[in-house]
């Protein structure tokens, strides 16, 4: 009997130590922030699952925690009132990252500091930043032109649009092939040119190296050809 208990209490605090492993510590600061949740987030399959969370109630910082097989994108997600407030996204691996923002903000003002992977991402999302606001002065232009019903440089811009979405691919073809080393070059072919020609993707693909080949997003990419073949 004192055997077995003995053994019952071993389990019990192996079970509560396993518990409470974890590989990945999201240090957090949201400025203005009082009440509210914080979300820590990841996607399987094509479900969205809640790792983390915490109450809020007074503190502007927090920290998350979950495990990591190996690096890949999480969400932090911010709740205030029942109403969500925004989302940051960002790649993450296993040791700290630290993610400071505004309440007024969120998304935003978002700063990222963490692993090798997010500095990759941050380097392809500044070119993006400038894509996507040459897109904004275009759809402003093209409002003005269909105002005054000038039909020459409406199709002009169409073209421009057209041209302006050719480059954004090619841009994210090419920075995916020249960073082989890093899952974000399988991560952004899945999600940002799923649609291209399987041609860009095998070529994407076969840049890779063994190593993350192998990882989580250079399996999906494996699979999305497969899939467009």
């Amino acid at each position: 009997m004192k055997h077995f208990i003995v053994v019952l209490i071993g389990l019990l605090l192996f079970s509560c130590g396993k518990e409470t492993q974890h590989d990945f510590t999201l240090k957090g600061h949201v400025k203005g922030l009082k009440k509210g949740t914080v979300y820590l987030q990841k996607q399987q399959d094509t479900i969205m699952v809640t790792v983390d969370s915490l109450h809020i109630n007074g503190s502007s910082n927090f920290e998350l925690h979950t495990s990591l097989d190996e690096p890949e994108i999480l969400f932090l997600i911010l709740n205030k009132n029942d109403n969500q407030e925004g989302t940051v996204v960002f790649f993450a691996d296993k040791g700290i990252t630290e993610i400071n923002s505004t309440l007024k903000n969120f998304n935003f003002d978002a700063t990222i500091k963490g692993s090798k992977q997010q500095e990759t991402l941050d380097e392809y999302l500044v070119m993006m930043s400038k894509f996507n606001n040459k897109n904004l002065d275009m759809i402003k232009e093209s409002l003005e032109s269909q105002r005054v019903q000038d039909t020459v440089k409406t199709l002009a811009l169409q073209k421009d649009f057209d041209n302006l979405l050719k480059r954004k691919y090619l841009y994210t073809i090419n920075f995916a092939v020249n960073h082989p080393e890093s899952e974000v070059s399988p991560y952004l072919a899945i999600s940002e040119v799923p649609n291209t020609s399987v041609k860009f993707l095998e070529e994407i693909y076969n840049a890779l190296t063994d190593a993350i080949k192998a990882s989580k997003y250079g399996k999906q990419l494996k699979a999305l050809i497969e899939e467009r073949k």
